[in-house]
């Protein structure tokens, strides 16, 4: 009765290793790209909201709170912002795990997190950026008074 030398032992465990290696960047969503794919959504639904304002001659805004991000509609009746639930791209959206969105500034100015950043009408806006944040990477969107969104990122956080 002949037994496995070390050398076909080896061979097998180097196999599954790659085998359940692969399966595990398969399975789990890597955090990089979540965050890409995310920032990618945003600033496309930046873009829009920002033409949507001009296009109806409305107020809108944005804002994230850690865990989702909001747009809002400014009630020029009662001056206050009216969350915008009539339009399937400018919906809230909820942040897949373990990503979390906050505002950062706004004409130059550092902003609380959950501030509404708002879109004018008149498509004359001040530069602002919200950042996108994982653990390990934080992707930054932003935009600039022509209502040009850029992405930067997903740039690895020191630890």
């Amino acid at each position: 009765m002949r037994g496995f030398t070390l050398l076909e032992i080896l061979v097998v465990i180097a196999i599954l290793g790659v085998v359940a290696g692969l399966a595990v960047a398969l399975v789990g969503p890597d955090e990089r790209n979540v965050s890409l794919r995310e920032a990618k959504r945003f600033a496309g639904a930046l873009e829009y909201a920002a033409e949507r304002a001009q296009w109806r001659n409305e107020l809108l805004g944005v804002s994230t709170d850690r865990r989702v991000v909001r747009y809002w509609r400014r009630d020029a009746v009662n001056d206050r912002w009216l969350l915008l639930d009539d339009d399937d791209v400018l919906r809230a959206h909820a942040l897949p795990e373990p990503l979390q969105g906050m505002a950062l500034a706004y004409a130059g100015r550092a902003l609380a997190p959950d501030t509404i950043v708002p879109l004018r009408a008149s498509g004359r806006n001040e530069p602002f950026a919200f950042a996108l944040s994982t653990l390990r990477f934080r992707t930054i969107i932003t935009a600039d008074p022509l209502n040009r969104v850029s992405i930067a990122g997903p740039e690895t956080i020191a630890p």
